[in-house]
């Protein structure tokens, strides 16, 4: 069956600050929508196969209630119950399954393999992390930023922690769409050279600051947005420990959200480590929007599938 020539979202570095606006005026939408019982279906027929090599929790759930609610059909893929176990390409993989499925979402370790996907299959790929983009998470704290302040420009977000996979789509897309970022991490921890150049260079278009830091203290004034995420992520557990005593001084605390604004609000990811990167007590702070963050997956893939198939 002849396709039409298909998008892929493997990185917010695939879209411009136009379309990353207009996904979320559509989860905007969508999310009014559904709590009025009101679901588009133009998913319907469709089967969106979701193949995972990493666990999950909120991105399994929210892309397969999602695609059901839209009408189509999630199908789960665990890598290690398909042929790639045992040595089958990932071309070939691809292409097979571009014989069977309507799309791929795929949460997998190295970028290079999203990638690779999305070359030699002709479905849409969407990134659902890789250890170096997390796109759709970004895409949902968008929401919520905008959904807790009215506004997306002229805020300054600064995300304490890790330079990982979080905090390379912060750079990108909070940039995108008119914000000031400071990403503060430990000397050695930062992000890729690569995207923080790219960061840079959009911020500096747009007459905005793109910042690496390594002063909490310092980088945490005037923030309107603080976000953290976990210190060792999949993969990197066996440096749990030594991780824990480099980045003690990062950690979200209140002595900490006492140098940004009144009004700041707390994000984080999840899963969340309580009592290391964030402390247990603004986990539950009343500006702490952790789980708005975490419901605003589902409005946000859907509008990204909306992206992708309308």
């Amino acid at each position: 069956m002849e396709r039409k020539k298909k998008k892929d979202l493997l990185g917010l570095k695939d879209l411009s600050g136009q379309e990353i606006e207009e996904i979320i005026s559509w989860a905007e939408k969508m999310k009014e929508n559904s709590k009025r019982g009101v679901e588009e279906q133009f998913l319907e027929g469709k089967c969106i196969a979701l193949l995972f090599t990493k666990p999950s929790t909120r991105t399994r759930v929210s892309f397969e209630v999602a695609i059901s609610d839209l009408g189509g059909y999630p199908l789960f893929l665990s890598a290690q119950d398909l042929q790639l176990s045992r040595g089958e390409t990932i071309e070939d993989t691809a292409r097979v399954l571009s014989c069977y499925v309507d799309g791929l979402v795929i949460r997998t370790f190295a970028q290079e393999e999203i990638e690779e996907y999305a070359r030699s299959g002709d479905i849409p790929v969407i990134n659902a992390l890789t250890d170096k983009f997390h796109p759709c998470q970004i895409l949902a704290d968008i929401l919520t930023i905008k959904e807790k302040k009215g506004k997306l420009p002229g805020l300054k977000l600064v995300y304490l922690g890790d330079g990982n996979n979080v905090a390379n789509s912060i750079l990108i897309g909070m940039t995108k769409v008119g914000m000031d970022v400071t990403i503060c991490c430990p000397p050695g921890y930062e992000p890729a050279e690569d995207v923080i150049a790219l960061a840079q260079e959009i911020a500096n278009r747009s007459g905005l600051t793109a910042l690496i830091s390594h002063n909490p203290g310092e980088a945490v004034q005037g923030a309107d947005v603080l976000y953290t995420d976990v210190w060792a992520s999949m993969g990197q557990e066996r440096d749990q420990e030594e991780r824990a005593r480099i980045f003690g001084p990062f950690q979200i605390n209140s002595r900490l959200i006492s140098r940004a604004r009144e009004d700041a609000i707390i994000m984080h990811c999840l899963p969340a480590h309580r009592g290391e990167e964030i402390t247990d007590e603004i986990m539950s702070h009343p500006r702490c929007v952790i789980y708005d963050q975490a419901e605003n997956r589902l409005h946000a893939q859907k509008a990204v599938l909306k992206f992708l198939y309308q």
